[in-house]
């Protein structure tokens, strides 16, 4: 997760069992809890976001997240997820497979796989909105939807169509 901090982009990552290059389906990765990651991304968010428009209205069940105990990264990304769409009131559904299906029928499904990935998020056209820390760091593109939420609240999802 990117956020903007007072002096630039910081990265947060969830530190995993075998390290980051696993190969191996995404349910079985797990997630290295003897490090306090959750505690150091919190206080991140924290101290980029604690002065930030809508902070203290997602602050508690936002909370909730980072003082939950996650074995897998899997139930970590759903649980992020099912906040986000909870927030944005996106009704979307989330199914799983059996198995790896190399194409879906685009009549039938909408497949995302491959669509944002860490090697082209950067490809996408940012749309531009307040940031926290805007005057002294500029603007900057393509950070979590956290920053977003924080920045504009219930109007991120016009931010988002």
């Amino acid at each position: 997760m990117l956020i903007a901090g007072a002096h630039g982009i910081i990265s947060l990552s969830i530190p995993l069992e075998e390290g980051r290059d696993q190969k191996k389906l995404i349910r079985d990765i797990k997630i290295d809890n003897r490090q306090p990651w959750q505690k150091q991304h919190w206080r991140s968010i924290i101290s980029c976001y604690n002065h930030s428009p809508w902070f203290e209205y997602y602050r508690e069940d936002l909370s909730g997240l980072y003082e939950t105990s996650f074995e897998f990264l899997l139930d970590w990304n759903l649980a992020c997820f099912d906040w986000t769409a909870k927030i944005l009131a996106w009704p979307v559904g989330v199914s799983f497979t059996e198995s790896y299906v190399e194409e879906y029928d685009s009549a039938q499904w909408l497949d995302l796989r491959n669509k944002i990935l860490p090697k082209n998020y950067k490809n996408f056209e940012p749309t531009r909105y307040r940031q926290v820390f805007e005057e002294r760091t500029g603007f900057f593109p393509n950070l979590s939807i956290l920053d977003l939420l924080c920045c504009e609240g219930k109007r991120a999802g016009y931010f988002l169509q």
